[in-house]
This record gives C-alpha cells, sequence and structure tokens, in this order.
C-alpha cells in the first residue's frame, strides 16, 4: 500500500471527487458497497434481458440511468466549481 495525498473537491461521502496526484483530472471514488450494488443492478438487467422481461428491464434501466446521471451531474458541478474544464 503506498499513501499519497489527493485533492477532494466534494465532501467525501460516497462518489466524492478526488484527484490523484499522478492524474490530470478528478476521478470519482465509489465505495466498494455502492460498486457492489450497480454490479448487482446490471446482473439484474442482464437476466431480465435474458427472460425476456422488457418492462421491467426498461425499469430497471432507468434507475440506472438516473444514478449514474447523478454522480455525472456531481463530478461536472464539482470540476465547474473549481474553474476545471471537462475531460469529455
Amino acid at each position: 500500500m503506498e499513501r499519497v495525498e489527493a485533492e477532494l473537491f466534494t465532501d467525501g461521502g460516497n462518489d466524492a471527487v478526488v484527484r490523484l496526484p499522478s492524474r490530470n483530472f478528478p476521478g470519482v471514488l465509489i465505495q466498494g458497497d455502492t460498486l457492489s450494488v450497480l454490479r448487482s443492478d446490471v446482473a439484474e438487467l442482464a437476466e431480465l434481458l435474458a427472460a425476456g422481461d422488457l418492462e421491467e428491464a426498461r425499469h430497471v434501466t432507468s434507475l440506472l440511468q438516473a444514478d449514474l446521471e447523478a454522480k455525472l451531474q456531481r463530478y461536472t458541478d464539482a470540476l465547474r466549481t473549481h474553474g476545471i474544464s471537462r475531460p469529455f
């Protein structure tokens, strides 16, 4: 394990926006439990699609999209607040 100092652009909650010393742009730190939930949601979506349950698959997709959109918005807001252009 290596200890480094990182720049924190948001509060330290789930999906904190941080920049590591070797990176030009900040990233999003997703906690392990949150990552596990995202993976489970994608696995559920895959199962629903395989079973042909398109109605429920659409619902799960909309929830995933909203969650990722919120994380991306938090990221772009943090960059704008600190005068950093988006890398995309």
